[in-house]
């Protein structure tokens, strides 16, 4: 048996008792009910509706209690209420609309009430209308923020394009899909990474997991990719491609300071799908294994039968690294992914299983298999994820496809 080939019970095991051949359940993520009410991304919908439509619902309000009520009780405070709640929502017209509106309905009532030549009736105009200018400048302020806001995205998407580019959806004729997402709102990198390499000995792959978070944990994204590019292209195996991100990440701990001079790693998977013979090569260093999904929607993990550790920590320990092959069969779709995925959680406690949710699916194209997947994601953990989840999949066309990956 061939290194990284696996027994029939093997991948009966992970394949979720089937053998590939078996027939194929119908398709779905899991067997778990869908839970009750809406879902998460719908409610938020309804809150954001909530709160835009606010100012309008308070000057409504304060309008049927001012005809409700003797002339005497006033609705002064949901008056100057609306053009505040107006401010941070509206645009600068929308909420210099709502202070007219609301100006107007209090001259307009007070003129019906026959107070408006009273003086705690003057004094209250003035203020609600002292408030309503205030709004808009107020408003002023939060549209200059949301675009400096906004000019800080674009820094840190030019940044992730930087160091985290895209690959090409079509690779030596292998498909390839990508996707990115952070744990952080707004956030758009962190310590996860991946990166995708021609080379004359096949496509090589990296998916990784830098510890840490920040500035520091981007530098070594930069790093470890900026190394593997290199690698990929000169060394003629992957396992010496594993040697150079080692080497390239004890040169970066000697320029840190502190606790990432001692504890700075990254766990990772490499991976090599030579030209035209139907396999990969993979190299483990302390990541989680990835997955193979087949054509008739078996899947198997294809996880390190000796362990090793994350790149960065060769100083604990030195042995070589062996590269582990298994079957890649035309169809097949090969799903590397970040511990994101596997640590997300839901309201009861329990972990994404990507294995058991993917079972039995049937994937045409790896960008829709990774678009599935990273929606589930957010439905399983209630839209909060504990981690940044970095996927990558590479599919492998059959015979007879439009394009094919250098077979014979």
């Amino acid at each position: 048996m061939r290194p990284g080939d696996v027994d029939d019970e093997g991948a009966a095991a992970r394949a979720g008792g089937r053998l590939p051949g078996d027939p194929v359940p119908d398709p779905g993520l899991g067997d778990e009910e869908p839970p009750a009410g809406p879902p998460p991304r719908r409610r938020t919908a309804y809150r954001r509706a909530f709160v835009h439509a606010l100012p309008v619902l308070l000057i409504v309000v304060a309008i049927l209690y001012d005809i409700f009520t003797p002339r005497y009780f006033t609705a002064g405070p949901l008056y100057t209420a609306a053009p505040l709640v107006a401010a941070p929502l509206y645009s600068r017209r929308g909420t210099a609309l709502t202070g007219v509106a609301v100006v107007a309905a209090v001259i307009g009532l007070q003129i019906g009430k026959g107070v408006l030549h009273y003086v705690d009736s003057l004094t209250e105009l003035i203020t609600i209308a002292t408030v309503a200018v205030l709004a808009v400048l107020v408003n002023g302020l939060v549209r200059r923020s949301d675009e400096r806001l906004v000019t800080v995205r674009e820094i840190a998407e030019a940044a992730q394009r930087a160091v985290l580019p895209e690959p090409a959806e079509r690779i030596a004729g292998f498909e390839i899909a990508v996707c990115y997402e952070a744990a952080q709102a707004d956030a758009f990198i962190g310590g996860d990474l991946y990166a995708v390499q021609d080379s004359a000995r096949g496509v090589r792959l990296i998916v990784g997991d830098v510890r840490g978070k920040g500035m520091g944990a981007v530098a070594a994204v930069a790093v470890v990719i900026g190394a593997f590019r290199e690698a990929a292209e000169q060394e003629a195996t992957l396992e010496a491609v594993a040697q150079r991100l080692e080497r390239a990440l004890a040169r970066e701990g000697t320029r840190r300071e502190g606790l990432d001079a001692f504890e700075g790693f990254t766990t990772a998977v490499l991976a090599e799908l030579p030209h035209g013979d139907g396999t990969v090569r993979i190299v483990n260093r302390g990541h989680p294994p990835p997955l193979l999904l087949y054509a008739d929607g078996t899947l198997g993990a294809l996880p390190a039968r000796e362990s090793a550790l994350p790149l960065g920590m060769g100083e604990l320990g030195v042995w070589p690294d062996r590269a582990e092959e298994a079957a890649f069969p035309g169809g097949a779709t090969l799903l590397l992914y970040t511990d994101g995925l596997t640590e997300a959680r839901d309201t009861k406690g329990e972990f994404y299983d990507p294995q058991a949710r993917l079972a039995g699916r049937v994937f045409r194209h790896p960008a829709t298999l990774l678009d599935t997947l990273a929606e589930d994601v957010r439905r399983h953990s209630g839209g909060g994820m504990a981690d940044d989840m970095a996927l990558l999949a590479v599919r492998r066309p059959r015979r007879g496809d439009h394009d094919h990956c250098h077979e014979p």
